[in-house]
C-alpha cells in the first residue's frame, strides 16, 4: 500500500486537465460527440466513481453523500446510481486475439532464431513444425481456428502467402482506424497512463514508472530520425518483455491482477498549434 499526499487543488489541475482534454474535444468533434452528450457520459461517471470509488468502510453510500462528493443533485444521484459506461468490458475477440498474438511472436516454437514469428502452414498441408491450428489451440479451445482465421484475414491481420502459409502482418500489431480493437486499446492504454499518473502525483512516493525524453525546437528531418529510432527500440522493448511475460505465465497459477507495459511516440509542428493563451492563474486569457 502507497502512502497518500493531499491531492492538489482544483486550480492547479485546470491548465494540465485541459491539455490532456484537447486532443479527446478533437475526436469528440470529429464523430460527432455533442457537448450535451458528454455532460450526460460525465454525469453518470462522477456518480458511478463517488458510488463504489469513495465509499466509507463499513458504510453504505448514500444519494446525499454522492451528492456533496459530485456536486450533483440528489434526485439525479438516484436516478443514476448503478448507471455509467463499462470501462472495464473486454470484447472477446479483442482479448482472444491478443493473447494469439501474443503467443505468436513470443513462444520459441512459433518464433524463428532471431524471434520473429514464423509463417505458419496449416494442418494438413504438407511441411515440418507447428500448424495455425497448434497456435490457436495452445491458447483456447472455444472457437474453431478457422473462425479465427477468417476474422484476422478480413481485418488485415494475416495473409496467404504463395506457399500457402499464414503471415503475421503489421495490422495485427497497429489496427485499422475505427477497428474494435483500435477504439478498445485507445481507452484501455489512456485509462492506464493516465491512472498511473494519478497513482504518482497522489503517493508520497511515485509507485508507477513513467518518464518521456522530449525535446522542442528541432528540425523536421530530426524529428522524424528520432521518430524511427525509438520505433525500432521500442518495438524491441515490448517483444522482449512479451517473450519474458509468456513464459512466466506459463507458471503463474493465476489471480486477480493485471499489468500494462506500454510506450508511445509523438511530434508535431508547433506552429500550426491553435490554442487560447494561458494566463498566470492558469486559466485561458480572452
Amino acid at each position: 500500500m502507497t502512502e497518500a499526499v493531499s491531492p492538489p487543488d482544483a486550480g492547479r489541475l485546470q491548465t494540465p486537465i485541459a491539455r490532456i482534454l484537447r486532443p479527446l474535444v478533437r475526436l469528440f468533434i470529429r464523430c460527432g460527440m455533442t457537448f450535451p452528450a458528454l455532460c450526460d457520459l460525465l454525469r453518470e461517471l462522477y456518480i458511478n466513481v463517488a458510488e463504489y470509488d469513495f465509499a466509507l468502510s463499513g458504510k453504505e453510500q448514500t444519494d446525499s453523500r454522492v451528492s456533496l462528493l459530485t456536486g450533483i443533485h440528489r434526485k439525479e444521484v438516484r436516478r443514476l446510481r448503478g448507471a455509467g459506461a463499462p470501462v472495464r468490458l473486454v470484447p472477446a475477440s479483442v482479448s482472444r486475439s491478443s493473447m494469439i498474438i501474443a503467443r505468436w511472436i513470443a513462444a520459441p516454437e512459433f518464433t524463428d532464431e532471431k524471434g520473429a514469428p514464423l509463417p505458419l502452414r496449416r494442418a494438413g498441408d504438407s511441411g515440418d513444425g507447428p500448424t495455425y491450428e497448434d497456435l490457436v489451440e495452445s491458447v483456447t479451445r472455444d472457437v474453431r481456428p478457422r473462425a479465427v482465421l477468417d476474422e484476422w484475414i478480413d481485418r488485415g491481420m494475416v495473409a496467404i502467402d504463395e506457399e500457402g502459409r499464414i503471415r503475421l502482418e503489421d495490422a495485427a500489431f497497429a489496427p485499422r482506424a475505427g477497428d474494435d480493437r483500435q477504439l478498445y486499446y485507445f481507452g484501455r492504454n489512456l485509462h492506464d497512463h493516465v491512472a498511473a499518473a494519478v497513482e504518482n502525483i497522489s503517493a508520497a512516493q511515485p509507485p508507477f514508472f513513467e518518464r518521456a525524453v522530449h525535446y522542442e525546437g528541432v528540425s523536421c528531418a530530426a524529428a522524424q530520425d528520432m521518430l524511427a529510432l525509438s520505433r525500432r527500440i521500442a518495438m524491441e522493448a515490448l517483444q522482449n518483455v512479451n517473450r519474458e511475460a509468456q513464459g512466466a505465465v506459463q507458471k503463474d497459477p493465476g489471480g486477480t491482477w493485471r499489468w500494462n507495459f506500454g510506450i508511445y511516440l509523438y511530434s508535431e509542428d508547433e506552429s500550426l498549434r491553435r490554442e487560447a493563451p494561458v494566463d498566470e492563474n492558469g486559466g485561458t486569457a480572452t
